[in-house]
């Protein structure tokens, strides 16, 4: 570079720091000031040797990131020198930690401390997760340190998207992939829907490119047209409002290429049949005491000259989301026949729908009880409880109830409860407590009894019934919608199978003691292979639910007095043989063999996709092809990702089917002759003896004769003939067949 270059990019430098202290949202103190000018030379002198892919100064990212920030966000003059700071330590060797805490104090060292654990993946990690789940794990993570970590890192995000032209082809498309997938849902949940709208655009401008383009002409051509319907809209009303003394702006607000894409897909229309591309967006001044009455004296307004949509209005007044987001939202009918979606805020509303986090901090009333990020953060703590879950299960869980839309119900002492759209009756009982969800025998919604599984609608009143008794299972699992509930039912199962695999594990030992064999490591393990089994939870759980009876542990006993023989016989043929009953004994670990689809488990036909060739028991998901049907990736393939934030319309629930945790039904007739007291010893044996479910039963007598039919769910035959046997034992009892 030349003289004149340098003092060019100089000269542009500090034009662009200038221009970051013009526009911050909050007003600067003469020490924010020192504080980021601190930061900026700090800055200036950590990214001296380093350019971009574009070829400019590389200081001119952390002042793009710091201004989104200041600007765009409008956090504070600490977030905006932790913007300035971001990258200092993972690309300087000059600096470390511990000098941007001697230089900044604590605050900023653990937001730059943050955001450098994001960037720098472990070394250690196993291979086989994916690493942007992992990574995604680990930014949810330093929550703990300070949210605006995050926050940063969407800015981060955002700018790199916007100067991601110079980037090679197939680098574009997997970052692209990685913000449709994990950032945009994020801003979203934060409440940062400008920034969301940014990625979600750019996302698709990278993935689909073609389709970006052509959306993107599509509505240059046709904005005259939509400028010109909008204020012929709002001619109608302004007169109206005008005479009502409001001091107001109306803004017609285009929709973005994303979403119009997204509708597209879900209604299967072309872009000429998507008629709300754009909404009519009403801003009023107001004190805070009159915003409501003003908002519904407007929606009057409004609804005087155009016909509304009754199912389409959304009351985010006086219940507002989770983010904090604020507005009354309805859709008319509005000139030539065409729905027009209405959004009326306030000043204050629309600048927390813009800025999210920081405007709902400006206009915080002291008295407040909970702020809604704080909520949002501790729930999230919740979620990320579970250290065990597999990173991609984990995200997939976590996205659940990022970009899920709200429903709003009721406990029954009338306290407003906000869930995600789909959110079941178990779910709800989980969001109480956990204690709650665990002990949950059934529920009522609107007094009415219902299941687990019923999804409940905006203003449903629920109240759960709890027993002590009551405990989860694993058909809770296709119950629960939330990442919370899912993460405690699952930790519950696997503690109830602990329990089972320690009873399993004295029942072994006893039965080995008789054939004369101790339970050791060795015979452990031996077992294990035998049964062909992953692990020793997996061997004494069978042994305590009974899969694994007395007639095979004997088979075993027996293989193991003929090995010596069979040792000594291949050593004198020198040939590999394969033994018959091996061939022909049959797998009592999971039978993954066949794959299920969707909640309700159907079989359908599938084929193994080439890249990740998924084995029987892997986590899996069906991907709909255009040409090949179903196909089956693993959770962990590494083409999920990009098939996950593209095509997530296309991906199907599957799942291995795995014996030992599948319940079946089985059907009991049992006949006798009658005497008081036999349908309590009936009902005894099978509910407290053998700790079997059961679906229904009934029993008729007649002349002192009885029959009766009871459905009960067991986890395998073994378990049905133990039932059997000692049902017939009881006095009075004449036959008992399964039917």
């Amino acid at each position: 570079m030349t003289e004149e270059d340098i003092e060019k990019e100089n000269a542009a430098i500090t034009k662009a720091y200038k221009e970051l202290l013009k526009v911050s949202y909050t007003t600067l103190s003469g020490d924010d000031k020192k504080l980021i000018r601190k930061a900026f030379d700090v800055a200036i002198d950590g990214h001296k040797d380093q350019r971009r892919k574009s070829g400019e100064a590389y200081i001119f990212h952390p002042l793009a990131v710091a201004k989104i920030v200041a600007q765009e966000i409008g956090l504070d003059g600490t977030s905006i020198a932790a913007a300035l700071l971001h990258d200092v330590v993972e690309d300087s060797p000059d600096y470390k930690i511990k000098d941007i805490e001697k230089l900044f104090g604590k605050t900023i060292a653990t937001i730059v401390d943050g955001l450098t654990k994001i960037s720098s993946l472990s070394k250690e990690k196993d291979m086989n997760v994916s690493l942007q789940a992992e990574n995604f794990r680990k930014m949810l993570l330093t929550l703990n340190d300070d949210v605006r970590v995050i926050i940063i890192k969407i800015a981060d995000r955002l700018h790199n998207m916007q100067t991601m032209a110079s980037m090679r082809p197939d680098k574009q498309e997997k970052i692209a992939s990685e913000t449709l997938y994990i950032y945009a849902p994020l801003a979203h949940r934060i409440g940062l829907y400008n920034i969301k709208t940014e990625l979600e655009d750019l996302g698709l401008k990278y993935t689909e490119p073609n389709v970006y383009n052509d959306l993107f002409d599509k509505i240059k051509e046709s904005k005259e047209e939509q400028d010109k319907y909008i204020e012929e809209f709002s001619e109608v009303i302004r007169n109206s409002l005008n005479k009502e003394s409001f001091d107001y702006t109306i803004k017609g607000r285009p929709k973005s290429i994303f979403s119009i894409r997204k509708k597209m897909l879900k209604q299967g229309v072309s872009f000429d049949e998507v008629y709300d591309k754009f909404a009519v967006r009403i801003i009023y001044k107001s004190d805070e005491v009159n915003e409501k009455f003003y908002a519904w004296k407007i929606y009057s307004v409004v609804t005087d000259h155009f016909r509304p949509n009754p199912i389409r209005l959304r009351d985010w007044i006086s219940s507002p989301k989770s983010t904090g987001y604020e507005a009354l939202h309805i859709t008319v009918m509005g000139p030539k026949g065409r729905w027009v979606e209405v959004q009326i805020r306030s000043e204050r509303m629309n600048e927390i729908a813009e800025k999210g986090y920081a405007a709902h901090y400006k206009y915080k009333q002291d008295n407040e009880k909970e702020d809604n990020l704080e909520s949002w953060i501790n729930k999230l703590q919740e979620a990320l409880e579970n250290p065990d879950t597999n990173a991609v299960d984990f995200v997939e869980q976590f996205k659940l109830n990022l970009y899920s839309q709200e429903i709003f119900v009721f406990t029954p002492t009338g306290e407003l409860k906000s869930l995600p759209k789909g959110a079941t009756s178990l779910d709800f009982a989980f969001n109480i407590h956990t204690e709650v969800g665990m002990r949950t025998r059934g529920a009522k919604v609107n007094g009415k009894l219902v299941p687990l599984s019923h999804e409940l609608q905006s203003g449903d009143q629920v109240d759960i019934l709890t027993s002590e008794t009551a405990k989860p299972n694993a058909n809770w699992l296709d119950y629960a919608t939330t990442a919370r509930a899912r993460s405690k039912i699952k930790s519950a199962l696997k503690e109830d199978k602990k329990r089972i695999g320690e009873d399993g594990k004295e029942i072994l030992r006893r039965k080995l003691k008789q054939l004369k064999i101790t339970l050791n490591e060795a015979s452990t393990n031996e077992l294990v292979n035998y049964f062909k089994l992953k692990t020793s939870l997996d061997l004494f759980y069978r042994v305590g639910i009974g899969t694994i009876d007395n007639t095979m542990i004997k088979s075993y006993a027996a293989s193991r007095s003929n090995a010596l023989m069979s040792f000594i016989k291949n050593k004198i043929t020198r040939k590999a043989t394969i033994k018959k009953e091996d061939l022909e004994k049959e797998e009592v670990t999971a039978k993954y063999d066949s794959l299920v689809f969707g909640k309700e488990e159907e079989k359908l036909d599938y084929k193994i996709s080439n890249c990740c060739n998924p084995i029987p028991g892997d986590e899996v998901f069906g991907f709909l092809t255009v040409n090949e049907g179903i196909k089956i990736h693993k959770k962990n393939c590494p083409n999920a990702l990009s098939l996950q934030s593209n095509y997530a319309y296309r991906i199907m629930q599957a799942k291995w089917v795995d014996s030992s945790q599948q319940e079946f039904l089985a059907k009991i007739k049992v006949t006798g002759i009658d005497h008081i007291g036999l349908v309590s010893d009936i009902t005894s044996i099978i509910s407290d003896n053998m700790h079997v479910n059961m679906k229904s039963l009934s029993f008729e007598s007649d002349d002192g004769l009885f029959s009766g039919k009871i459905n009960v769910v067991v986890k395998n035959n073994t378990i049905i003939k133990k039932l059997l046997e000692k049902l017939k034992k009881i006095n009075g009892i004449d036959k008992v067949t399964r039917v």
